[in-house]
């Protein structure tokens, strides 16, 4: 029912997930990204605790093994802890780029996968096997010419679409995307729209517009209030006023008597 992408962006340390499916609200349970950590799609027969649960392990497992152990590590545990396995699809990426995936045997439709160093791809219901690969070309192609995480992971969905995408149709889409803060970078949602991926791509459009840039610019991070170029000029250009408005100030003849 559904297709997707993980990625972890090793030049940056962003972390995302790009879904879209002929399903409602896909964005609802299928992405799971955590800063630092990883990322996590979970569909088909969906284990919604494959999504907090695997990042939990992911980060905790990275951080006891001092980086040595990851996906495939977490993978393998909630595949055992989990007895509906079989009509599960999940993939994950943690945050050295190493990737895991599972395609159960009761996955309906087409179903496979591919892994990637840095990042995976991902489906069932698919419409043929150049659906995955597409993807993962789109994706490679926008890395090598320099596009952020939550632009590739877009047009790796729209390369998926181009080639079939879900063969029942599209309904729904979502992106995702962590940085360095607990709360997301990207968090873009599509519910239910006859062309989810051409609103997607409206909404983040939108992401470049000064009123969105300004107000993200604003908000309070881990090493307090974001200081980004934006801001930083803002703060300029107000203080460039007031000394404009100091000195006209200054310039202005005194009223007052001169003492003799």
């Amino acid at each position: 029912m559904t297709y997707s992408i993980v990625a972890w962006d090793a030049e940056t340390g962003m972390t995302g997930v790009g879904v879209a499916t002929k399903h409602l609200a896909v964005g609802s349970l299928v992405p799971h990204a955590r800063a630092g950590v990883g990322a996590v799609a979970t569909q088909a027969s969906t284990n919604p605790y494959f999504g907090p649960w695997g990042l939990d392990r992911l980060e905790q497992l990275q951080l006891e093994s001092q980086g040595q152990l990851g996906a495939e590590a977490v993978l393998n545990s909630l595949l055992q802890d989990d007895p509906g396995r079989d009509g599960r699809q999940v993939h994950l990426v943690d945050s050295q780029g190493r990737t895991a995936a599972w395609t159960g045997p009761d996955c309906a439709g087409l179903a496979a996968h591919r892994c990637y160093p840095g990042f995976s791809v991902a489906g069932n219901y698919l419409a043929s096997e150049l659906v995955l690969l597409a993807m993962a070309e789109a994706y490679m192609a926008a890395e090598r010419h320099g596009l952020s995480l939550e632009h590739r992971l877009l047009l790796a969905l729209e390369a998926a679409e181009t080639h079939g995408g879900d063969h029942r149709g599209r309904q729904s889409a979502a992106l995702l995307v962590m940085h360095q803060e607990s709360y997301p970078h990207i968090d873009f949602r599509v519910d239910h729209h006859p062309e989810p991926l051409v609103a997607l791509r409206e909404i983040l459009a939108e992401v470049e517009q000064h009123y969105y840039t300004g107000f993200r610019a604003t908000l309070p991070t881990t090493l307090g209030v974001a200081q980004t170029a934006e801001l930083q000029a803002t703060e300029l250009q107000s203080a460039e006023l007031e000394a404009t408005e100091l000195e006209a100030d200054e310039a202005q003849p005194s009223d007052m008597p001169i003492s003799a």
